[in-house]
């Protein structure tokens, strides 16, 4: 997601982010030998394979707070994915098609359960105060629901929980927002960032968080198809798998709900009453 406000700048829900697609047959690509990150044709249509965004990519590399790197590329301005997990195809399944409003992978979180979340303290990687604020009132969003996954939330320098939540402007330069991955073996992605936030407001923290969040238990942009909340024309994936539309919710472009690609300056950070039916019926 990303602002729209200020700069446009890159940011993150997969990608959840936190993706859709209509039906279409299976197209084998060969991936090509790159001794570097590189967005190759051959990467660009497995990416449009997988109903992922083929025009919004581009390679990225970050730390962690625990000394672990990711390599790989940002997909639709906020969703982390290794060159791995878009070659291999591994984390789709061969089902879904694009139709309207809410949208998630095809992978979740195993459930009932309650998810371990960690807001991070340690040097160079701590959340602001409103960081924290949002992030609290992020948890409350999803706990509030009553859903079959529940969070739990401490704050500490530690990342020995199932999501660690941490400030990462150091290595952003310029961007503003954040980003995740999607879940994987029935486990949310763990590690969220958010950067340039600290002179935003709580709310605008506690979007971004939720936003993130969202896409870690595997939600995709709720306007993947069009990315209009960012002023774009662009389809972040026309083909393929792992873009499921989730039943009770509308079609269109819905200007509220917090999986929109971009944010603006004047979000509350809440959910609406789409994205309550979209989780209320997955967990």
């Amino acid at each position: 997601m990303k602002s729209k406000f200020n700069f446009l700048a890159c940011l993150s829900m997969a990608g959840m982010v936190f993706f859709s697609s209509c039906e279409t047959e299976d197209v084998i690509v060969e991936e090509e030998a790159v001794t570097e990150l590189e967005v190759t044709p051959a990467l660009r249509a497995q990416l449009d394979n997988l109903a992922l965004s083929s025009t919004v990519v581009e390679p990225y590399q970050v730390n962690f707070p625990d000394g672990s790197e990711f390599s790989g590329f940002l997909v639709g301005g906020d969703i982390m994915m290794t060159q791995e997990d878009i070659m291999s195809r591994s984390i789709f399944s061969d089902e879904g098609g694009i139709q309207s409003e809410q949208y998630r992978t095809t992978n979740l979180v195993s459930s009932p359960r309650t998810l371990s979340v960690i807001g991070y303290t340690g040097s160079g990687f701590g959340l602001s105060s409103r960081g924290r604020t949002g992030l609290r009132r992020a948890i409350n969003n999803f706990n509030n629901l009553n859903l079959e996954i529940r969070f739990t939330l401490r704050f500490a320098a530690s990342t020995n929980a199932d999501i660690v939540v941490f400030d990462n402007s150091a290595n952003n330069p310029g961007r503003v927002g954040g980003s995740a991955g999607f879940p994987s073996a029935g486990n949310p992605n763990k590690f969220v960032q958010i950067f340039g936030l600290a002179n935003s407001s709580s709310d605008v923290n506690e979007h971004v968080v939720t936003h993130e969040i969202g896409h870690s238990v595997g939600f995709r942009h709720t306007d993947f198809f069009s990315r209009q909340s960012c002023g774009d024309n662009i389809n972040e994936g026309s083909a393929g798998v792992g873009a499921i539309h989730i039943p009770g919710t509308p079609t269109g472009f819905d200007p509220s709900s917090i999986m929109l690609a971009c944010f603006s300056n004047s979000t509350n950070g809440e959910f609406n009453n789409n994205d309550r039916t979209a989780l209320r019926f997955l967990y």
